[in-house]
């Protein structure tokens, strides 16, 4: 993890106060986890690090695209993603990333590697079904949804089809008028 050394935050000569950090993402970043499920990755991400005396708050803001296939057709375009995440990192004895808010780090602690909290924002910020825009407004012109066309189940709406039943049904219906 070499390459996440870039992501490391010296807060400990830092003055109190609002700070800014920017990172660009790009495949290489993804490469690092060995995640492969996105093409190309173009992401700006922006830290403001609070830090007060006791504590520090990051506030994560990542925006940009990820090339990723679509679900329906396979084919490739680009995603946009979207995301915000605040965490509090307080001082204790010792490191506790239980709550998903609040991240409790060391005293003797000097930096904190933000790489793993852009790797998960970006990841989670990406929908769970990926559908080309093109899809959706209907112009996509592909081999996958001809063929998904074609299959489609017909529906056959015809009065004589609803109101005819299965013969064996009707003796059914006999014993409820018997009574």
């Amino acid at each position: 993890m070499k390459d996440l050394k870039d992501f490391n935050i010296p807060f400990i000569g830092l003055k109190q106060g609002s700070h800014l950090f920017e990172y660009q993402i790009s495949k290489k970043f993804f490469e690092a986890y060995n995640f492969d499920e996105f093409n190309d990755c173009d992401v700006q991400v922006t830290i403001d690090l609070a830090k007060k005396s006791t504590f520090l708050e990051l506030d994560f803001n990542v925006k940009g695209s990820v090339n990723v296939p679509c679900d329906v057709t396979n084919e490739l375009f680009d995603q946009e993603v979207k995301g915000d995440l605040h965490l509090i990192v307080k001082f204790g004895h010792e490191f506790n990333d239980d709550n998903d808010d609040v991240l409790i780090i060391p005293h003797e602690e000097y930096q904190i590697n933000v790489s793993q909290y852009i790797y998960e924002l970006i990841i989670l910020s990406v929908p769970n079904k990926r559908v080309h825009p093109k899809v959706l407004d209907g112009t996509m012109e592909s081999e996958a949804l001809k063929r998904l066309e074609e299959l489609r189940i017909k529906e056959n709406n015809t009065a004589e089809e609803q109101d005819s039943t299965d013969p064996r049904w009707d003796k059914l219906k006999d014993l409820l008028t018997d009574k």
